[in-house]
């Protein structure tokens, strides 16, 4: 029941608006995450959208619920789901949710749009992405240089996939006029699409990255699940998955902020501390998708980008103000003020 519940609201994601979404979402946290997932718990309720529940990059939200330490810290956090972390970006700067876990680049982004946004904890400091091609186009793109005239996949325009593909593409001489992203999501319909040939390479993460090797239905290209692959993609560390807030929330909320990063930061801890079995245990059992060492394998290959205290990897932010600059005209040419979109304020508060 919990799997046909979840599939169905992943499958209305494509139809619904994007209030309707949150409510199926809402609905797949409450039915796959557990008990308090979608509510439930007691004291004061923060809304947070994920950019993928289900995603391994964005695991810390669902085992901080799983594990309890938001209902330790006195709070009722309700996690919803959007497909794409552009999506989760949207549904805060709506004012329809408090928090958004997704990458922290958004923060930069929506500064040169006139939105104050803050990461307050800082889950990665690698993205945790996986560049792949299909089994068909493997022997002629090799590189990202071979990125002319392809239609790549990401998980939706806009999205920290759609950023990182451009500035491959533009690192390595090929324009971002020279080749086609294309909105594909992650998990079956990423899958499908490469299978199909809708796409012929594109960026997603674990478990999706497990899955297309396990049937064998694409390659890797480039690997960035680790510090040692975003140094040679990106040239130094990426911070990517976090929990990111308006900055006027953060400041009128500054005690229910703490309570969520202590939170966060003890599951980052025990996530240090703990292998990918024991981590695997801990998800919904409707995560695996009925294959358990396919997916204790995917959190295995992807733990080495977490953070174990939560705190902005030096120099991070100015590695990632370098790739958006490479192919983002609205960044490239405004004065990024970093300072303001993190805090180590709550990470360095926390005991």
């Amino acid at each position: 029941m919990r799997k046909t519940a979840r599939h169905a609201c992943l499958a209305a994601a494509g139809l619904l608006a994007l209030t309707s979404l949150t409510a199926c979402a809402n609905d797949a946290a409450g039915s796959s995450a557990g008990s308090g997932s979608g509510g439930g718990g007691k004291g004061e309720t923060v809304k947070i959208m994920v950019g993928g529940l289900d995603k391994v990059i964005y695991m810390p939200a669902v085992l901080t619920q799983r594990l309890g330490y938001f209902q330790d810290e006195g709070l009722n956090v309700q996690l919803m789901t959007e497909p794409a972390g552009v999506q989760a970006e949207t549904a805060l700067v709506a004012g329809q949710v408090q928090g958004a876990v997704g990458f922290y680049d958004h923060t930069l982004d929506l500064q040169t749009k006139g939105k104050s946004v803050e990461s307050v904890v800082q889950f990665s400091r690698a993205p945790g992405e996986v560049e792949v091609v299909s089994a068909k186009a493997a022997g002629d793109l090799t590189s990202p240089k071979d990125f002319k005239g392809r239609k790549l996949g990401v998980t939706g325009l806009g999205s920290s996939t759609d950023f990182l593909t451009k500035y491959l593409a533009v690192k390595n001489g090929v324009s971002v006029s020279e080749f086609t992203p294309v909105a594909v999501g992650a998990g079956p319909t990423f899958i499908a699409a490469l299978q199909k040939g809708s796409i012929d390479g594109g960026m997603t993460t674990d478990p999706t990255v497990a899955t297309i090797l396990d049937k064998k239905a694409g390659k890797i290209l480039l690997d960035m699940r680790t510090p040692e692959g975003s140094q040679q993609a990106l040239g130094g560390p990426y911070p990517s998955s976090s929990l990111y807030m308006q900055t006027d929330w953060v400041n009128g909320h500054k005690d229910t902020v703490q309570k969520l990063v202590n939170a966060f930061v003890k599951t980052l801890k025990w996530m240090s501390t703990h292998s990918a079995d024991e981590i695997a245990a801990k998800m919904p059992a409707d995560y695996s998708q009925g294959d358990k060492a396919l997916y204790t394998q995917s959190i295995k290959s992807t733990l080495p980008m977490f953070t174990d205290d939560g705190v902005m990897p030096q120099n991070g932010p100015e590695t990632v103000e370098k790739v958006l600059k490479a192919f983002n005209p609205n960044i490239k040419n405004a004065n990024v003020d970093l300072s303001k979109t993190y805090t180590t304020e709550f990470v360095k508060a926390v005991k």
